[in-house]
């Protein structure tokens, strides 16, 4: 036995980020409704059974039972409840009590239904440890249902000790082998991280907005031509002839046309320019967003997935450096949307991959400035400027000389008038034309950028469809926890019947992603687990990275200590805050890991900060790891004895119980 050893678990993994957290909108996968049948009780007290909170799992089916809800499924899973993931010697005193009251329950409602077979596996398995029969009980479990099979194997593979326990052991783990890998995990896990993605969302278009000055001079401008037309009209009529008169109405005519031409290139021009200043980069540096906050982690993935989705055959630097401009737009765009809204900016990752990969998609067909091409000026618009400009210049020839000739003071003013009138009118009302197109044209554009982000957000949304359950999450950690047990066991030389019990202590790791339903434990994307595997020889620690969402293993360390090493075990922190687990040992430092987070960011309103905090704690197998460590940590070696003559006495006095039952 190597001397007592210890290091200080936290070391290096001190801070504990998250990376992305999500919190699941099926709000009723746990919430059990408030007038339930026993029924309903014992249906939600399964769900928390197959999540690994035993706890909860009793809570609920035992209120079933007490109503009167008995069944043979209800027996069936009473037993698994009970004795999951521990030998009959780890239990306590009034889980024998439990024990025997529900093995006098079956007694006394005897039935034969398609849930007898596993409940009379399971009291088999009971008895073995004075039988020995585990061949048989074996053969009895190989010709169950296959869900009552695998729940057996799953629940109760360590239940029996000594030489019974290999072969139960054996299939525990070659089921837990394959349920690693079952319900297509590496395709689905990553979802179950993902948060509920928010929806798609379009910049309102801005109503339409005129100064004041461009309608006074529409209005002005346009009265006061009509007014000097119209004077220049009577006088050409009174003195002037005909071609002065047909020269007006070219010049009238010919504006009339420039308007209509006109008004369209101004509209098509100013939009051109508006559509290319997104494509230019900033003219001066943006200062850094708050690190931390919304917008500056918008900045990262628009950092990240221009970086990524790179087009083929381009520089990197050039791709980004042409970028920048619609960079920046589609960022500030994102930002002012969904800032406000409480919204995480990972809910928004898969339309920043939209954007950037249309992006890509018309960087790569040269279509990323085909606005200028379908707003250039279209021939009809041309033909009206040129008759526009031309009908005046004609026109004027006979129209300035009648006019002054007929009335030389007051025809220069009106057709001064009239010249300057037509220039203040034509311009404004360009103006205020175009910011009519352009909100038309905005809002057209608007439901066409809605529409496409709306689809892929459907697209995104049927992805994420077959998020896995939280049963299927935990499920997949009491695969990975088995093969790790296993792992260490063969690493040390050591047979299941070698190992007095094992135990977990469980913790996310340095830099995570996490999420839950409401009502449940918090999953994590990444585990700190530190394993203990109790022999008559001592205790052996492994302590584990594990990668759940890759599903990769890395240890880190392996420690081997005696029973009389362990001088004090402890939790630190209230239960809906930070919770540290420490164990001291004799002539070393505190193995101190961060066992459980502050729960005030993430509850639902309807959620209970004090039991989520509880069902972590359930869900982690701390509170069976910290009864076993701190029997040790009290008596030492004697408390595995100890416990063993208790268990070995309470065992015999069902013997006869079980009997009655199987015979």
């Amino acid at each position: 036995m190597t001397a007592p050893t210890a290091a200080n678990v936290a070391q290096g993994h001190a801070h504990v980020g998250i990376q992305a957290q999500a919190i699941h909108g099926n709000a009723y996968y746990y919430q059990l409704p408030p007038d339930a049948s026993a029924e309903e009780k014992f249906r939600y007290g399964v769900k928390y059974l197959d999540a690994r909170m035993l706890s909860m799992a009793q809570k609920l089916i035992e209120e079933a039972v007490a109503e009167g809800y008995r069944t043979n499924e209800v027996h069936f899973h009473r037993l698994l409840a009970l004795l999951s993931g521990r030998t009959l010697r780890q239990l306590a005193s009034e889980d024998f009590d439990r024990l025997n009251a529900i093995c006098q329950d079956v007694a006394e409602h005897r039935r034969h239904d398609e849930w007898s077979g596993g409940l009379r596996a399971v009291l088999r398995l009971l008895d073995c440890l004075h039988t020995g029969e585990i061949e048989q009980t074996v053969k009895e479990i190989d010709e169950l249902a296959p869900d009552q099979r695998r729940k057996i194997v799953d629940h109760l593979g360590v239940l029996l000790e000594g030489p019974m326990v290999d072969q139960m052991w054996r299939r525990s783990v070659e089921q837990a082998r394959v349920g690693r890998t079952a319900n297509q995990r590496a395709e689905r896990i990553w979802k179950f991280f993902h948060p509920r993605p928010a929806s798609p969302r379009v910049r309102r278009v801005e109503p339409m907005s005129v100064p004041p000055g461009d309608w006074l001079r529409a209005g002005l401008g346009t009265t006061a031509f009509v007014l000097a037309a119209f004077k220049i009209a009577v006088v050409l009529v009174h003195d002037g002839g005909l071609l002065p008169i047909l020269g007006f109405v070219g010049c009238v005519a010919g504006l009339g046309s420039f308007g209509i031409g006109g008004a369209d290139r101004h509209f098509r021009r100013r939009r051109v320019r508006t559509k290319d200043a997104r494509l230019l980069p900033p003219r001066q540096r943006r200062g850094e967003a708050p690190e931390g906050g919304f917008a500056r982690k918008v900045d990262r993935q628009f950092t990240r997935y221009f970086g990524r989705y790179l087009p083929s055959g381009t520089d990197r630097s050039h791709w980004l450096k042409q970028t920048a401009g619609i960079r920046r737009h589609l960022r500030d765009e994102l930002v002012e949307l969904y800032r406000e809204e409480r919204i995480d900016a990972e809910q928004i990752a898969w339309l920043v991959r939209f954007l950037v990969s249309d992006v890509r998609q018309r960087w790569a067909s040269d279509t990323l400035t085909a606005y200028r091409q379908e707003l250039r000026l279209p021939t009809r618009a041309r033909v009206l400027i040129l008759a526009g400009l031309a009908g005046p210049f004609a026109g004027s020839f006979w129209v300035v000389p009648a006019t002054v000739l007929a009335a030389p003071l007051a025809g220069s003013a009106w057709l001064l008038l009239a010249v300057v009138s037509a220039v203040l009118a034509i311009r404004s009302t360009f103006r205020i034309v175009a910011e009519r197109r352009r909100v038309t044209a905005d809002e057209a554009e608007r439901a066409e950028q809605l529409a496409a982000r709306q689809q892929a957000f459907d697209r995104w949304q049927r992805k994420l469809a077959d998020k896995p359950s939280d049963a299927e999450m935990a499920a997949w950690l009491e695969c990975d926890r088995k093969v790790l047990v296993d792992l260490a066991m063969r690493r040390y030389r050591l047979r299941p019947s070698q190992v007095i019990a094992h135990a977990f202590i469980e913790a996310p790791a340095a830099s995570y992603k996490r999420a839950r339903y409401p009502g449940g434990p918090w999953r994590y994307s990444r585990y700190r687990l530190l394993l203990f595997l109790l022999t008559d020889d001592g205790v052996r620690q492994v302590n584990i990275d594990l990668d759940f969402q890759a599903s990769a293993i890395r240890t880190t360390q392996r420690l081997n200590y005696r029973f009389d090493a362990v001088a004090a075990v402890r939790i630190d922190g209230i239960a809906e805050q930070q919770q540290n687990f420490e164990l001291t040992l004799f002539n070393g430092e505190p193995i101190s890991v961060q066992v459980a987070e502050s729960n005030a960011e993430g509850i639902q309103p309807d959620e209970d900060p004090s039991m989520l905090a509880a069902l972590s704690l359930d869900a982690s197998g701390l509170v069976h790891t910290l009864h076993v460590l701190e029997g040790i940590a009290a008596e030492g070696k004697e408390w595995v004895r100890h416990r063993r003559q208790r268990a070995d006495e309470r065992i015999a006095d069902l013997t006869g119980t079980l009997r009655d039952l199987l015979d």
